[in-house]
């Protein structure tokens, strides 16, 4: 076996050429394009399999750098939390309520079924955590963080390595089914895809992360401002999940970076703006967050190495394929209705597919995917990000502990 490790310059190369390659399949296939599959993920699924048959066939395996698709990350949150003006959140509203609880219910769902699968199976009650709600609804950093702990202190062998590998899996089928989910609903309310605007037109509001297309008119002295505000947000987190305050924190109370960088933005942005007048470039912090997050898909993508999912034990694969199925139902069925029966339910299934399965910048992409085509939702933008990446960590955080609380 010859392994090749690759930079962060050339990791950051290849998964700029991955992007471009996603973009032109989602312009040339039909198929992609009318179940709204995102960009990073046509393009990283492709390079997934080219990689898997140079594993196969030549015995060569690349590893690519993680480091800049962690910092891709912290500044795509970062930037979710710098675009949350508090008289926006007000907006939510009612909305924000309804679907933070259909998700912690969902919550619920997913690790009852995931314990009740993994029983039926004779596998360890504890097992099923780690395909539910540990490593879907939390993605990779949860399942890293939680997966030290079940080692440790549960003595659930191999809790990591089969966490991340569930993880993975979740974050491609977040991608795959939500734009097919919701654009099943779509149809069934009979909306009919729109027409492109100028995209030289002139933001009179800002839609942040709603149309990812759109030019934005910025200028070189608002991007050093907004990389200013971006390096006090990942400064900060660093400083949060340092061991001098994480010694503080419950063990079992584990959040992960992103969530310090989401919420030190929050709190920078409402500062600024309210107490100093500070006038926020919201046209440049939309810019860094969509580029931040098509490069953490490409990166995330192109690290995804498929054999290591065909090596998950059959027990393990048959209950994230039930998981699978159950995100669909619960989406098309609960989360539509709950929501409002409306176009931005529909797109808020979406999301919800994206970082019940896979992560919140998963969810985005594949809201973009929808709204690019059938037009915006200022509704679901406004909620899903908020939810998906800051509120939701620590509600399943709170409900993890239940379940293993109750399960020893």
């Amino acid at each position: 076996m010859k392994s090749f490790i690759i930079d962060p310059y050339y990791t950051l190369i290849i998964a700029t050429l991955v992007l471009l390659v996603g973009r032109l399949l989602v312009t040339k296939v039909k198929i992609l394009r009318d179940f709204n599959i995102p960009e990073p993920v046509a393009g990283g699924l492709l390079a997934a399999v080219i990689i898997y048959l140079l594993y196969i066939k030549y015995e060569i395996s690349l590893d690519f750098s993680t480091n800049l698709q962690d910092a891709f990350m912290l500044f795509f949150f970062s930037s979710i939390g710098l675009s949350a003006d508090f008289s926006r959140l007000k907006a939510g509203g009612k909305g924000l309520i309804i679907f933070l609880g259909v998700v912690a219910l969902f919550i619920v769902v997913q690790n009852s079924v995931g314990v009740g699968l993994a029983s039926a199976l004779g596998q360890n009650p504890i097992m099923g955590l780690i395909t539910g709600s540990i490593t879907l609804t939390g993605g990779h950093g949860t399942a890293g963080a939680w997966g030290k702990i079940l080692e440790t202190k549960y003595n659930i062998e191999g809790a990591t390595t089969l966490g991340m590998a569930s993880a993975t899996f979740g974050l491609v089928l977040g991608g795959l089914i939500g734009g097919p989910v919701a654009r099943k609903l779509v149809n069934n309310l009979g909306k009919k895809p729109v027409e492109k605007q100028n995209d030289n037109a002139v933001d009179t509001v800002v839609e942040v992360f709603e149309n990812a297309g759109k030019q934005r008119l910025i200028t070189s002295k608002s991007a050093i401002e907004t990389m200013a505000l971006f390096a006090a947000c990942l400064s900060f987190s660093a400083i949060m999940v340092s061991p001098a305050v994480t010694a503080w924190l419950p063990e079992k109370l584990t959040i992960p970076q992103f969530v310090w960088a989401l919420f030190f933005g929050v709190l920078l942005r409402n500062v600024l703006t309210n107490a100093f007048k500070v006038n926020m470039f919201d046209r440049a912090i939309d810019v860094f967050g969509n580029a931040s997050l098509s490069l953490f898909l490409g990166i995330a993508l192109i690290n995804l190495k498929l054999w290591q999912l065909f090596d998950i034990a059959l027990p393990m694969f048959i209950i994230l394929a039930v998981q699978t199925f159950v995100m669909c139902t619960y989406a098309y069925f609960v989360t539509f209705r709950l929501m409002g029966a409306n176009y931005d339910a529909a797109v808020l299934c979406a999301g919800h597919c994206g970082f019940g399965l896979g992560a919140t910048p998963t969810a985005v992409a594949n809201m973009q995917s929808v709204t690019e085509r059938f037009g915006p939702s200022h509704k679901a933008f406004l909620i899903v990000p908020m939810v998906g990446a800051f509120f939701i960590d620590f509600i399943n955080a709170f409900i993890l502990t239940t379940f293993i609380g109750f399960l020893q």
